[in-house]
C-alpha cells in the first residue's frame, strides 16, 4: 500500500493513503457543509477483536452511531471493518441498521512509476468525472494514466489487475459485494495543489477502489450491507 509522506496524522483528518473507508456516502455529500466521502474515515474506531494463526492476523474494528455521527447522519448503525493480513490481504465492511448508503474501500497501491502502469479488468463503460461526468467507453479494456484520471466503472469484472512494469509485478484486486470500481490518479497539476501530498506524489501510486456508488445499497436489521476486497501481489 502507499502512504503520502505529507499525511498530517491529525484527529479528524483523513489519511492520504492506505485504505480509507468512505461511508455512508461516496464522493461529495448531498448536503452542503458535510465532509466528502462520509465520516467513517475521520472518526476513531474501537478494536473489538484480534486473532492470529498460521495463515495471518485478523483485526476487527467497530464504529457505532453516536452524537458525533448524528451531526452528519441521523441513522443508528454499527459498522464493522475486518482486516486479514497474510499472503493475501482481505478487507471487509459490514453495516448493521436500517438505511441506504454508498461506500468505497479507497485503496492506494504503491507503484514504481504511474507512467508504466496499466489496469485491466475494469469493464468497458465508465463515468468520466474529469470530463463533466460524461459516460464513455474504454475501447481496449486497458486503463492507463497519462494525466489526471477519475473514472467510475459501471460493469467491472470481479478482479482488477494492476500491471506494474517498473516494479515487475502485478496486483490482483478482487472485489466483493460491489457495484462499481473506481480508477483514480490526480496527475501532476492536482498533486501540486494537494497539501497532504508531495508535488510528485502522483507518480508512485494508483487507486483501484472497490465501490458501491451509482445506486444506493440497502442495509436492514436482518441483512447487513457488505463491501470487501482481497489483494494479492505477484512478481512477474
Amino acid at each position: 500500500m502507499w502512504l503520502s509522506n505529507n499525511t498530517p496524522f491529525k484527529t479528524g483528518v483523513a489519511l492520504r493513503g492506505g485504505v480509507p473507508i468512505c461511508w455512508p456516502w461516496f464522493g461529495p455529500a448531498a448536503q452542503q457543509g458535510l465532509p466528502s466521502h462520509g465520516f467513517a474515515r475521520n472518526l476513531p474506531w474501537a478494536l473489538k477483536a484480534h486473532n492470529e494463526d498460521d495463515n495471518g492476523v485478523m483485526l476487527t474494528f467497530e464504529l457505532q452511531s453516536s452524537e458525533a455521527t448524528r451531526k452528519y447522519w441521523p441513522h443508528d448503525f454499527t459498522l464493522l471493518a475486518r482486516f486479514k493480513v497474510g499472503k493475501t490481504c482481505e478487507i471487509g465492511l459490514e453495516a448493521h441498521g436500517e438505511f441506504a448508503t454508498t461506500s468505497a474501500l479507497h485503496s492506494y497501491f504503491n507503484v514504481g512509476d504511474i507512467a508504466n502502469v496499466k489496469v485491466s479488468g475494469l469493464g468497458d463503460r465508465f463515468i468520466d468525472k474529469v470530463n463533466d461526468a460524461k459516460e464513455d467507453v474504454l475501447a481496449d479494456g486497458i486503463q492507463t494514466f497519462p494525466d489526471r484520471t477519475d473514472r467510475v466503472y459501471l460493469n467491472p469484472e470481479a478482479c482488477s489487475v494492476i500491471h506494474d512494469a517498473t516494479l515487475n509485478r502485478t496486483i490482483d484486486v478482487v472485489h466483493h459485494h460491489h457495484l462499481n470500481v473506481v480508477g483514480w490518479n490526480p496527475g501532476p497539476a492536482l498533486s501540486v495543489s494537494m497539501g497532504d501530498m508531495p508535488d510528485d506524489g502522483y507518480k508512485t501510486f494508483v487507486c483501484v477502489e472497490t465501490v458501491y456508488a451509482t445506486a444506493p445499497q440497502q442495509a436492514t436489521e436482518e441483512k447487513p450491507s457488505r463491501l470487501a476486497q482481497t489483494i494479492c501481489v505477484a512478481k512477474r
